[in-house]
């Protein structure tokens, strides 16, 4: 990957009006935009690994990781913090600013690219931070547009402001879930793993295997082209409905993985599509595989 000016700058950050954001802001940007939201002070969160960040990264970029706003044990590895203090913290410190957008920066071209700028989208949002986007096409379409990247150095400390507001407008628990597998007609499940995970598979830690009764799959990456970035809308709406899901209809879609990562992604671009009503199971087949199989059943 060739590394456009690597070099030490210390940027000034100006502020972008909240107001304007909250009413601009789509939940995923294309190079220009985000090249826009770069120059005009965007808090930048890249969600590569530390080794990979440190090899390259848009000047002033945070590395972060998702693992570090989600609880650290199963069943719950894939639910975000439940202590909304500490979580508001964290944020806070990565520099989460109310006034300030948020860009994320992933690898989808990479083989273990698991959609983790959808999942710090989604759960920003969640949060009730409405000027969270992630770059389609990731770090690459910005190397390629020409963006100025630096090595190594340490990571910006300015602290945010950020406080929690919770919606659940894009999320569902567990018990949610069950309450609709029999009783909601215009339910539509999605299963966003591979395709022998969806068949009964368990290689990340799930204690039984299977799907949940009745999900269709759709892995996420099929929403891809092999530079990473997107599909066309038309492209995505026309794989979507071969599965069953309708834009515009009634449906409730809900959507689950592993651990709600691969999911989330599948959320974030469902949503700035236009889609309606799409929710992400955090909790995914990590906790729903620990449950018993009388109340929360699998089939292969």
């Amino acid at each position: 990957m060739p590394i456009c000016s690597l070099r030490r700058v210390q940027a000034t950050k100006s502020v972008v009006p909240t107001q304007s954001m909250e009413k601009t802001t789509p939940w995923i940007v294309d190079v220009n935009a985000a090249q826009q939201l770069i120059e005009a002070g965007a808090t930048i969160l890249d969600v590569r690994s530390r080794i990979v960040w440190g090899f390259g990264h848009v000047i002033n970029a945070r590395c972060v990781n998702w693992q570090d706003f989600s609880q650290k044990t199963l069943p719950d590895k894939g639910k975000l913090l439940d202590n909304s203090q500490v979580l508001e913290q964290l944020l806070r410190q990565i520099g989460i600013s109310n006034n300030n957008p948020v860009i994320v920066v992933g690898n989808p071209t990479s083989p273990l690219h698991f959609g983790e700028e959808g999942r710090i989208v989604w759960m920003l949002r969640t949060l009730g931070y409405c000027q969270a986007t992630f770059v389609d096409g990731g770090q690459q379409a910005l190397v390629t547009a020409g963006v100025a990247l630096e090595m190594w150095g340490s990571q910006p400390q300015q602290v945010g402001d950020f406080r929690i507001n919770r919606t659940t407008t894009w999320e569902i628990q567990a018990d949610q879930l069950q309450c609709k597998l029999n009783n909601s007609p215009d339910l539509i499940i999605v299963d966003n793993r591979e395709a022998r995970e969806y068949f009964g598979a368990t290689p990340y830690g799930e204690k039984r295997g299977g799907h949940i009764p009745g999900a269709v799959h759709f892995y996420f990456k099929e929403l891809l082209q092999p530079n990473g970035c997107l599909l066309s809308s038309e492209q995505i709406d026309y794989k979507l409905k071969l599965v069953g899901i309708e834009k515009g209809s009634d449906q409730e879609i809900i959507t689950y993985c592993t651990g709600g990562i691969r999911s989330a992604f599948f959320v974030a671009v469902l949503v700035n599509l236009g889609y309606t009503n799409v929710k992400n199971y955090a909790g995914s087949m990590w906790e729903w595989s620990q449950a018993e199989s009388s109340s929360h059943p699998l089939v292969n």
